[in-house]
């Protein structure tokens, strides 16, 4: 198996609430994907508790029985789709692919 963590820092934002409606929508969208790509095996979105933090505000963690399966997922229209919203928002990324 191999776990694709994924860490997004956001754009500042004129409030939290706002800052907080963005990641809902990012959240939503990447949860989405479950059940529309059928490499996806497992998914996950943590959302920092501090949203005033330096640190990352988003974490992603999928799970694919492959490493050919992750690079069936990145190139998916439905994955691309939610990387264009993401690139929206993110000023930070970053990423670490292992077996487990």
């Amino acid at each position: 198996m191999i776990n694709h963590v994924v860490l997004f820092k956001l754009k500042d934002y004129e409030s939290d609430s706002r800052k907080q409606t963005e990641i809902s929508k990012i959240e939503d969208a990447l949860l989405g994907l479950l059940g529309k790509i059928d490499e996806l095996k497992y998914i996950e979105v943590g959302v920092n508790y501090d949203l005033a933090a330096k640190s990352y505000d988003i974490c992603l963690i999928t799970h694919f029985e492959s490493l050919d399966g992750l690079d069936v997922y990145r190139i998916h229209p439905e994955h691309l789709k939610v990387a264009e919203l993401i690139g929206q928002h993110a000023v930070e990324r970053a990423a670490v692919d292992y077996e487990f």
